[in-house]
């Protein structure tokens, strides 16, 4: 009763910002940051760049993804909350599944090829409707949440994606669900209550028991894939094995398993595997630098799958890379063929168009791939594009999106957006500080806070002694490197510690 009264009590307090709920799921009352409406919206907006940066969708065969549309559809139709629940396999090896809020759930095809059964798909699936449901995953958004307007970024960075690290869009605030390790409550209540859901369903509930007894013996081998997947928001636990083997005989006993089912809705995608492998292996090769390989692995996985557009985007990429342009445009030509709506081959057949001098083919491809999911390559490729053509406003604005961020990509932007703009607006790239020097005279310290070295830096000094107002500029000698800082005495004074530092940055150069 205590707890009960303390919940009220904050939840009176907090009226003005939050809202009190019961979660439909527990029955528990709890605090929420946003209503309803605006955790469909987190999903919804999220949903497409989150697909995007995980490979995209696995279309090659529609008949699977309507069967796992199925599965969630069954499970949803007896969950405990009303969501628009949407089920979508992903073309990604890694076996992972998520939920955004909302009920946006997806699960990889590297998790459907190591699942035995449709009562481990619907334990799966299952576990994820509960996270949206039970509003989890909205609480991780809430936590980490970086809103402007209530409004996400909707561009995600991802590591377990063959296209990670090219993603940019501020918060990044959908990409940690990823990452982020739910609670030990949350994934003990998630599997408690899918279980529910499965039994509800029809499902044999052992299925759940089975598939945490697989991730114990997986994670104890520590596979890398799995580590880097659905163990890094989802680990399992013998506390987790234990909890489902209790939970199950609690429940009715019997339900459906679905292992015929689940082999023949599975047949294609199992016998895909090895075109997948060998992608990627070719993937690999070419992190390495190894084209050579790379291409054969590429052909070798188009001659056991030729309908697969990455594998032709992985003959792009060692092109691209051998910088033979014309013949990795080709090999984009054939995946957007094959698969008219995903980034990356827009992205690398602009960057390709980019190499050649077609500018008017790269800036609609850069585009289109923005759409899909912004970049920091587009963003700083169509960058490029603006600041030859001398749009300079338009070039700085790409220039501004990327700078922000960290790794080749962002330093890149960082320079070019230095070259381009520090003439205009030196005070936003070196930095000033006021002091009095041992005379008790005016001193200003400058600071050079790009990448490049700067030369002619000047300050302007406008200084009133409260009967006269003077105003001087002075020079810093020679060349500030990056990062390093110059003094400047100015003579002026008296000038006391902590007051208002009457000084511009009126000019600045890139010294190359």
């Amino acid at each position: 009763m205590k707890a009960l009264h303390r919940m009220i009590v904050s939840c009176a307090v907090l009226l003005a910002l939050t809202a009190c709920s019961v979660n439909p799921v527990t029955g528990k009352r709890e605090l929420t940051l946003v209503g309803e409406a605006t955790e469909i919206q987190m999903g919804e907006q999220n949903y497409l760049p989150m697909r995007q940066s995980q490979g995209g969708e696995y279309d090659i065969d529609p008949l699977l993804s309507d069967y796992v549309q199925g599965v969630g559809q069954r499970l949803a139709a007896v969950s405990d909350r009303e969501l628009p629940y949407e089920f979508v396999v992903l073309n990604n090896s890694v076996p992972n599944a998520w939920a955004l809020p909302g009920g946006k759930i997806a699960i990889n095809r590297g998790l459907l090829t190591e699942l035995g059964s449709e009562s481990e798909l619907a334990a799966v699936l299952g576990h994820e409707i509960v996270h949206a449901a039970a509003r989890h995953s909205a609480r991780q958004m809430e936590q980490g949440m970086l809103l402007q307007g209530l409004v996400l970024a909707t561009a995600v960075a991802t590591s377990d994606s063959d296209y990670g690290n090219m993603a940019v869009g501020g918060a990044g605030v959908a990409a940690q669900l990823l990452s982020s390790r739910y609670g030990r409550s949350a994934e003990l209540e998630s599997d408690y209550y899918g279980m529910q859901y499965m039994a509800r369903a029809g499902y044999n509930p052992e299925g759940a028991v089975s598939l945490q007894q697989t991730f114990v013996r997986l994670s104890e081998g520590r596979r890398t894939d799995w580590l880097s997947g659905l163990f890094a928001s989802h680990p399992p636990s013998q506390e987790r094995v234990d909890a489902n083997l209790k939970t199950a005989a609690a429940l009715p006993a019997g339900g459906e398993s679905g292992e015929e089912r689940y082999r023949r809705a599975m047949a294609k995608t199992m016998a895909a595997i090895p075109a997948y492998e060998a992608y990627e292996e070719g993937r690999k090769a070419l992190a390495d630098n190894n084209t050579a390989l790379a291409l054969q692995k590429a052909e070798a996985a188009i001659q056991q799958l030729p309908d697969e557009a990455h594998f032709y985007a992985l003959r792009g990429d060692a092109r691209l890379l051998d910088k033979k342009y014309d013949m990795a445009i080709t090999n984009y030509d054939s995946a957007i063929r094959r698969r008219s709506e995903f980034f990356y081959y827009y992205l690398q057949r602009g960057r390709a168009y980019e190499r050649t001098g077609n500018d008017v083919a790269a800036e609609s491809d850069l585009e289109k791939s923005l759409t899909l999911l912004p970049t920091a390559p587009a963003h700083l490729t169509l960058g490029q594009i603006a600041a030859r053509r001398g749009d300079r406003s338009r070039a700085i604005e790409h220039y501004r999106v990327v700078a922000q961020g960290e790794g080749e990509v962002a330093q890149q932007a960082q320079s070019d957006l230095v070259r381009l703009d520090v003439g205009e607006n030196p005070g936003n790239y070196v930095q000033k500080r006021c002091d009095p020097g041992s005379d008790g005279n005016l001193v200003v310290s400058v600071r050079n806070a790009t990448q490049l070295p700067l030369r002619n830096i000047a300050i302007l000094v406008t200084y009133n002694d409260g009967s006269l107002q003077r105003q001087m500029e002075r020079r810093v000698s020679g060349t500030l490197a990056a990062g390093a800082v110059a003094s400047v005495a100015t003579g002026l004074g008296p000038y006391a510690a902590g007051s208002a530092c009457p000084v511009v940055i009126s000019n600045a150069q890139v010294a190359e």
